[in-house]
This record gives structure tokens, C-alpha cells and sequence, in this order.
């Protein structure tokens, strides 16, 4: 082999490592595409989608009569519903679930069906008060066996 024929195999090789490397990294990449379920009279949903909006997603609104059509096709236990449901990347966020939380999730890509922030907790994103009122809540990590696990907790009592 010459030198030339070695020198274009090394190229050709390293130019396909580099477009191997590229298409494994936009691949893992998650979208930040979230599709949101509410009803037509949820002001704190509002608030909510101004939160992730806010955190760089994207939203798509979808306004329905009633979630539980959305929730049960997901396999959202109904002791964790909420006011609004989102999809985002093959997983549901139910509730006032934090913008670092839905980010994290994104990232380590747990085996789940998503997070949810059951209740409207105050001083959750969205349900913020005038005076500042926070109460201590969890973010749930919903396994695919309809369980729970705590993904995060939030305003912890002083």
C-alpha cells in the first residue's frame, strides 16, 4: 500500500467516525417540543405554559373539554391528575411539574411513562400567589407499572 492509499483510508475513515458521531449525538438530543392538554378555563395552565415557555419549549395547545381521555390512553394513575397534561418525547408531564425537573428528564431518560406534580400545590409554576405562599410537593416519577417514585422535592418546610 502507498503512502497516498494510506493517507485516504485514514481520511475516509476519521470523516466517517466524525459523521457517525454527529448522527449519535442529534439522535440522543431530546426535542423540546411539549404538546399541552388544558381545559378552556384553567388560568393557572396559562401560567404554567408561560413557565416552560419561558424555560425554552415550545408548546402546541390543545384545549378539550375534559384531560381524562388524554390521561388514561397514557396510563396516568387518577390519583395523580392534575389540572393540564403534557406530552413530550414519548413521556407525559401532568401538573405543575418544574421546568429543571422536565429538563432532567429529558436528559437521563428514565424507563417511565413521565412526571407528575398531582394536586395544584402553591408556589409550584403557575400557582404562584401574590403573597409568596409555597407549599412543600413532590415531583413523581411515574413508572411504567402505574408506581411512583419521588423525582424531586420542592419548597421544603423551614
Amino acid at each position: 500500500m502507498t503512502t497516498s492509499q494510506l493517507h485516504r483510508r485514514l481520511f475516509l475513515g476519521a470523516a466517517v467516525s466524525v459523521a457517525l458521531t454527529g448522527t449519535a449525538c442529534a439522535q440522543s438530543r431530546s426535542t423540546r417540543n411539549l404538546t399541552v392538554f388544558k381545559t378552556p378555563t384553567c388560568a393557572c395552565c396559562d401560567a404554567w405554559i408561560t413557565h416552560m415557555r419561558q424555560a425554552g419549549f415550545t408548546t402546541t395547545i390543545t384545549v378539550l373539554p375534559s384531560l381524562q381521555s388524554v390521561r388514561s390512553s397514557r396510563g396516568l394513575p387518577d390519583n395523580l391528575g392534575s389540572c393540564h397534561t403534557g406530552l413530550i418525547d414519548g413521556y407525559f408531564v401532568e401538573g405543575h411539574v418544574p421546568a429543571g425537573d422536565l429538563i432532567r428528564l429529558l436528559a437521563e431518560r428514565p424507563t417511565a411513562l413521565g412526571l407528575a406534580v398531582p394536586a395544584m400545590p402553591l408556589g409550584s409554576p403557575g400557582m404562584d400567589t401574590p403573597q409568596g405562599d409555597k407549599d412543600p410537593y413532590d415531583t413523581l416519577l411515574v413508572l411504567r407499572s402505574g408506581a411512583t417514585r419521588v423525582f424531586a422535592r420542592h419548597n421544603p418546610p423551614t
